[in-house]
């Protein structure tokens, strides 16, 4: 399996509240969206998924994303306990942190929508939007016995053909999530569950999301939200979205003519979800061209913070600049320091406000 995608990008890591080591990337130019991925993660891997590359190459666009490997997977902590939304909410605060930013919209895709619910519900403060893909917030009473059916399955499969050469066993989950997808690219999907995590990690955070509702905290997401559903949606039945887009108060749903929990880019139902997600972020965009636009023009910034920005906006950290102009990374830090001040931008998000306003101009 191979790599692709953005060749400047680095993988960071923070910390949960417990300890836990958490990684974390970011790429795009624009406002914060802080990406909630499928419970199949692997940043190594993102770009050459058929889910998601065509995805995130697209939200890069509009977009500084933030995307991460939930606890238990890819290149985060493997070896521990708690899988608990509790957990798990530590660790989407940690890495909103460590990226620097203050506000930001959220996406919840696959199995990370009870952690987006609830964070949105609880932090009105720092999100301005919330964009639920294919997701869940709980399971109600009327599905509780066909996913209890279904869960007792999937443990006997992972436990069985989790690390076995042979994918068939694990075939059952591409099957599921995109049936729509091509036998190359569900062999893709069934190569890759294996090297994301172990069949008892599987299991257990499986089992921790299987006993978590936040269907009452629906009502407590005070912040715009988007609803994008898949009619065929076998992972979460539509009727999972429209309870969410229901119980929220404004929210929007909007139902994607596909049998995949993410359309793919060889759909018709990809060009829907693109431009509706483009145009719920938009005011977000708008915000921050606008702010930008009441800085101080750009002319009084120097080619060499002109050139620093654009470093910047390669992903490169403050002692890869310097190496790379042969410069002291204090002198790095007390450019961009004057970049900031000219361009009056401040606090966490500076960084990405100043990449924006370079960028746009």
């Amino acid at each position: 399996m191979s790599r692709t995608g953005f060749s400047s990008e680095k993988v960071r890591f923070c910390r949960g509240l417990d300890g836990v080591r958490i990684a974390y990337a970011v790429h795009g130019i624009g406002p914060a969206l802080i990406l909630g991925k499928n419970w199949i993660s692997h940043l190594q891997y993102d770009w050459d998924d058929p889910m998601l590359g065509h995805l995130l190459d697209a939200l890069g666009r509009i977009a500084t994303v933030v995307r991460y490997d939930e606890r238990g997977y890819g290149l985060s902590d493997w070896e521990l306990e708690d899988f608990s939304l509790e957990a798990r909410l530590g660790d989407l605060a940690a890495v909103a942190a460590a990226a620097g930013f203050d506000r930001y919209a959220l996406m919840a895709m696959g199995q990370s929508g009870q952690v987006a619910i609830s964070h949105a519900a609880q932090h009105p403060e720092r999100v301005t939007r919330l964009i639920l893909n294919g997701t869940f917030a709980g399971v109600t009473d009327e599905y509780r016995e066909r996913f209890e059916q279904y869960f007792a399955t999937l443990v006997q499969i992972v436990r069985f053909g989790w690390t076995l050469p042979d994918s068939r066993f694990r075939r059952v989950f591409s099957e599921s999530m995109v049936p729509g997808a091509s036998e190359s690219q569900k062999r893709w999907i069934d190569e890759l569950q294996p090297l994301v995590t172990t069949s008892d990690v599987a299991i257990r955070a499986a089992k921790a999301r299987q006993d978590t509702n936040v269907i009452d905290l629906l009502g407590d997401v005070g912040v715009p939200t988007l609803v994008l559903h898949a009619r065929g949606n076998r992972m979460a039945p539509f009727e999972q979205g429209r309870i969410m887009a229901a119980h929220i108060p404004d929210a929007h749903l909007v139902a994607l003519e596909s049998e995949n929990m993410a359309p793919l880019a060889s759909e018709p139902a990809w060009q829907t979800w693109l431009e509706e997600v483009t145009r719920f972020l938009e005011p977000d965009r708008s915000s921050l061209t606008t702010r930008s636009a009441q800085s101080e023009p750009i002319e009084q910034l120097t080619e060499r913070e002109i050139e620093l920005v654009h470093l910047v906006a390669d992903g490169l950290t403050n002692a890869e600049i310097a190496e790379q102009l042969i410069l002291s990374a204090r002198t790095v830090e007390r450019h961009l320091s004057n970049v900031y001040r000219k361009l009056g931008v401040s606090g966490k998000a500076a960084r990405a406000a100043a990449v924006a306003h370079i960028l746009r101009s």
